[in-house]
């Protein structure tokens, strides 16, 4: 049971990890962490389509009521329908009852403040130790259960997007929800914004049955093969909940996050004049070199999106990227709603002045590879603390917020221990191929050496 309470969320496969007993004493936990150490009163929550949403859901519920909170019910919806609506009713809490990319047999639970900002890793190991540990519950008799608010949003979040952006031309695009909860709001929100609209995988199926739920290039050429086909503008594909977005160009070739990243941030900053980019340090150097000349302060953050949230509210940042593919942008919503992305990317093509692709050759490409090496979980910070000695004495740039990242003339390498599974991953990005496969080989070796002495007690 203690493994589905992860850094950023909770996840579990139906049955076996996660049950609707345990979703009941987890909403028991939150209605109960809300009263006592937030004084609030009022939990949002959604749902995404998955077969075991709409149960998980109202166990979740159920437990929260028992506590005495009051639950605005959103129904099933998109992850983000649920946040905007967590938002407008001035809940305490959102839940979002999701697994995201993962097949449809898991399920899970996601946890924001009001504001959007991400609930952080210690508010989650709180909520574990109140399941684990029998915590003393909230309770209230029978006059004291407060009714369930019946609240839909989607017409309200469509007309939001509708305000906020404006397009000054045709704009034409195909958007690939891949049968997740998407499906549910993003052909209305970007038809009604003014996008020409081709559907794909539009229709809600729990058993994502056309497509994975994660929308990797090689399952989507059916988007690439629309955009081409019917001569658009771009193409869009969502994965499971809607938190993270996938874009296809004019051309058919796909943008990376960090490419796609830089023409949103390069455009935000056209708008502002200046500001703060984060960045996590998994992401490309790019960012800095296209960026910084254009006024931007970019800061490195580390990996989650909860500390993409939190540092964007901290600082006053305009935009935010993580290499797994969220990113946010605060003027809409501090929450990592995808719906901003293509949202965005057609006003800026509305103009006419370039094609995607066109924008994209604009962005330089530095060569990346990352590889995971096996590490048992009892040792691998240990192999981590090893690593920071080291290069900490060995070299003049090194970040050790998150990991220890390196950061050398000619690249910079990144090794960090996963949060969730026994691996340490090494990422590397350098200006040159042969560069890059020499950092990648050096580093490797020293994460090597570093594991067998931790291994040999040495």
């Amino acid at each position: 049971m203690k493994k589905i309470f992860r850094a950023y969320d909770i996840r579990g496969v139906y049955g076996s990890d996660l049950t609707a007993e345990l979703m009941m004493r987890i909403g028991q936990a939150i209605g109960t962490y809300v009263k006592r150490e937030m004084g609030g009163s009022r939990i949002s929550v959604g749902a995404d389509i998955r077969t075991t949403s709409e149960l998980l859901k109202r166990a979740l519920e159920v437990g929260l009521l028992s506590t005495g909170v009051s639950v605005v019910s959103q129904g099933i919806t998109s992850f983000g329908v649920a946040l905007f609506g967590g938002w407008r009713s001035r809940s305490t809490l959102s839940c979002y009852i999701t697994a995201s990319h993962l097949p449809p047999e898991w399920n899970g639970l996601k946890l924001y403040y009001e504001d959007g900002v991400g609930f952080p890793t210690e508010g989650i190991m709180t909520i574990r130790d109140m399941v684990l540990e029998g915590a003393d519950f909230e309770h209230v008799t029978w006059m004291d259960v407060k009714p369930v608010e019946e609240r839909h949003f989607l017409n309200l979040y469509t007309d939001f997007f509708r305000d906020s952006f404006q397009l000054d031309g045709d704009v034409s695009a195909a958007v690939d929800c891949g049968s997740g909860a998407t499906s549910l709001s993003a052909p209305k929100v970007l038809s009604t914004v003014g996008v020409k609209l081709r559907k794909i995988h539009c229709e809600v199926d729990p058993f994502f049955s056309q497509r994975p739920s994660e929308p990797s290039p090689e399952v989507l050429g059916n988007l690439r093969s629309t955009v081409l086909k019917d001569s658009l503008d771009f193409g869009v594909a969502f994965d499971g909940d809607g938190d993270r977005a996938v874009v296809v160009d004019d051309e058919g070739a796909f943008l990376s996050t960090d490419t796609l990243a830089i023409i949103l941030a390069r455009d935000l900053l056209e708008e502002h004049g200046r500001g703060i980019i984060l960045a996590n340090v998994e992401s490309s150097r790019a960012i800095e070199d296209v960026l910084e000349p254009l006024g931007a302060k970019v800061i490195r953050i580390p990996v989650g999106h909860t500390y993409l949230t939190q540092k964007a509210k901290e600082l006053g940042a305009i935009f935010g990227v993580e290499k797994s593919g969220h990113m946010i942008m605060p003027q809409y919503f501090l929450f990592d709603d995808a719906m901003v992305i293509p949202a965005r990317l057609a006003q800026l093509l509305s103009r006419g002045e370039e094609k995607l692709s066109q924008l994209s050759r604009e962005i330089p490409q530095y060569p990346f590879r990352s590889i995971a090496v096996n590490c048992p979980d009892e040792i691998k910070f240990q192999v981590i603390e090893r690593l920071k000695e080291k290069y900490l004495g060995k070299y003049e740039r090194v970040n050790t917020m998150d990991g220890v990242r390196v950061d050398l003339e000619e690249g910079w390498v990144l090794i960090r221990a996963s949060n969730t599974s026994p691996i340490i991953r090494l990422s590397a990005e350098a200006r040159k191929q042969h560069v890059l496969k020499k950092l990648v080989k050096n580093f490797h070796e020293d994460l090597l050496k570093a594991i067998k002495k931790e291994n040999d007690g040495g």
